[in-house]
């Protein structure tokens, strides 16, 4: 299958071609024609399979072709609703990449900064409109914002808007939009309130599921080191003597642990960064920038800040804290392994973490290899689940790719 395949304007196949795109992944091939075909579109779809690109360039492209047929009057034709800034930014960059040929105008709206270029950007008049749920019921409410002509409504990221408590900001905000309209929902999991919601958003959808809800990249080799919770910190740094681990996305429970950690590992001469919500905007960016560019070996983040980061070859994904909740494991892992490549997951598990461990291994219906013999190894470990030795575990990994896989893919890749 290739993009020629997919109903396709020339100034898009122009873009993606542009982009080093060869061919679409499964979400964009069940999923371009049918909204380009102007139905609503109900999608769910793990971290890393090019969703982003799967509603961006079908909007963007119905939205070029009403205005070069001159059906379009009134501007903000279409909202893309994200639950955090780093996600909108990265939809905005993806916006811009794919759409670099086509007459339409676009801009992102996100809390942390002064609204005055916002603002500014919307009163120069935009087709399109990427936002979280705070700053765009602020202009709302300030009457700079309406929603009263958008025909294309983008829900994106449903799961982690409920997770995040933006629920009722999301319920208000579709308040205001019109009914006749076209609407893409897309999320990870689909939880019985993200079900309901949808159910209550969507009329006779097309619906897209590329891979079972609760799997895992089968691609990622998993691993876990069962340690004490004292000696989490020495083992992450034992595992960082080994240089080839050229980056690692490293999730921590709390805030707090976050910047904790993102010290200690400094101290120790390993170049970290911490990414959480308490972390201006300014912040948060430098510390990406200075990740993706590889001046920062190691991002220590929390989950609701890491959502939505797309790192370029990303590598390693270590746990420092196990997630509470089983789905989320899927994601964070999700931010290697991407676009074919191999990646490796590696998953810090002390005592009181060991039900959780179960519920993961539950979940994706397989047990995740323990690594053993490892220098701060815990006193009692089940025997019984199977083990990897610790010498040369790192040494196995070896990047692939597909046709997709290339310096800009990460783009396609936005969540």
């Amino acid at each position: 299958m290739s993009f020629n395949n997919l109903q396709l304007i020339e100034p898009v196949l122009q873009a993606l071609s542009k982009e080093g795109y060869t061919k679409p992944t499964p979400i964009q091939e069940k999923s371009i024609p049918s909204i380009l075909q102007k139905r609503d579109l109900l999608g769910c779809a793990q971290t890393g399979t090019g969703k982003t690109a799967a509603f961006t360039i079908p909007v963007l492209q119905l939205i070029h072709e009403q205005k070069k047929a001159g059906q379009i009057v009134q501007r903000s034709q279409a909202l893309i609703l994200t639950p955090t800034r780093e996600l909108a930014i990265q939809i905005g960059e993806s916006i811009e990449a794919y759409g670099r040929f086509l007459n339409v105008k676009h801009t992102v709206i996100f809390g942390g900064l002064p609204q005055h270029s916002q603002v500014q950007a919307i009163r120069r008049g935009v087709d399109l409109i990427v936002a979280t749920p705070g700053r765009l019921l602020d202009l709302m409410q300030q009457k700079i914002i309406s929603l009263s002509h958008i025909q294309y409504f983008v829900l994106d990221e449903a799961d982690r808007m409920l997770d995040m408590g933006f629920i009722h900001d999301v319920k208000r905000i579709i308040a205001q939009l019109p009914a006749r309209r076209q609407t893409l929902f897309f999320s990870a999991t689909m939880p019985p309130a993200i079900s309901k919601l949808a159910s209550e958003l969507l009329k006779d959808p097309v619906k897209v599921e590329v891979a079972p809800v609760s799997s895992v990249v089968e691609i990622i080799a998993q691993s876990v080191y069962f340690t004490e919770k004292k000696n989490k910190q020495s083992l992450l740094i034992h595992l960082l003597q080994n240089r080839s681990i050229e980056t690692v996305l490293v999730f921590t429970q709390m805030k707090h642990a976050a910047d904790k950690l993102a010290y200690k590992m400094n101290n120790a001469g390993i170049r970290s960064e911490a990414i959480h919500g308490d972390k201006s905007q300014h912040s948060r960016q430098r510390a990406l920038e200075n990740f993706k560019s590889r001046k920062t070996r190691v991002l220590v983040a929390t989950d609701i800040a890491a959502r939505g980061i797309d790192i370029e070859e990303l590598t390693h994904v270590i746990n420092f804290d196990l997630p509470n909740v089983p789905e989320t494991y899927v994601h964070r892992i999700g931010r290697t392994g991407r676009a074919g490549a191999a990646g490796i997951a590696i998953s810090f598990c002390d005592q009181h973490e060991k039900p959780l461990l179960n519920d993961i291994e539950k979940l994706s219906r397989r047990t995740i290899p323990v690594v053993k013999d490892h220098p701060f190894e815990m006193d009692s470990v089940n025997s019984n689940i199977s083990k990897v030795p610790s010498a040369g575990h790192f040494n196995s990994f070896k990047n692939t790719g597909n046709g997709n896989r290339g310096r800009k893919v990460s783009r396609q890749k936005a969540y």
